[in-house]
């Protein structure tokens, strides 16, 4: 029997159990210092790129703040952050195929330093059209596209957001 793939919103809703908060392993505290982690559901992540109004933008390192925040936790997990911020990038735009026009908005969701994530749909070309539409400049900084003063832009996660 063929598994069928799950389609991005499906992915999106499936929170297996997250939000859950651990404490930093030996091993992983190199890397994050000591403390705890909160490893986010993929809805919390969609639900802060979300909040995010036309012509502002967002970091994913603010977005993991606010989940560790909103947690008590010291962290939020970069990595599980960052693929469910991809999910919910490929969620949008799999509603928007099927004629959703209230969507996330992924787009104005960078990665730290104002860089444009070019794993989202559309790649670096669909992210800048759509950024620009909303009044903001790009430029590219060696293999990176770079919204010029995105700190101007950068947008306060308030809570609550889910």
């Amino acid at each position: 029997m063929v598994k069928r793939k799950k389609s991005w919103v499906e992915k999106l809703h499936d929170s297996k159990d997250f939000p859950r908060v651990e404490e930093i392993t030996e091993k992983m505290s190199k890397r994050w210092g000591k403390g705890t982690v909160v490893i986010p559901a993929p809805l919390e992540v969609d639900a802060l790129m979300r909040s995010v109004p036309k012509g502002r933008l967002v970091t994913i390192n603010q977005i993991r703040e606010a989940l560790a925040k909103k947690h008590g936790a010291t962290i939020s997990c970069p990595i599980t952050t960052g693929i469910f911020a991809r999910i919910a990038a490929g969620a949008a735009e799999e509603q928007k195929q099927q004629g959703i026009k209230d969507v996330t908005p992924y787009w104005r969701t960078l990665r730290a330093g104002g860089v444009i994530n070019p794993k989202y749909p559309g790649g670096v070309e669909g992210q800048k059209r759509l950024l620009e539409s909303e009044g903001h400049a790009i430029v590219q900084k060696g293999k990176k596209f770079v919204v010029v003063n995105h700190e101007k832009s950068v947008t306060v996660l308030s809570q609550p957001y889910i």
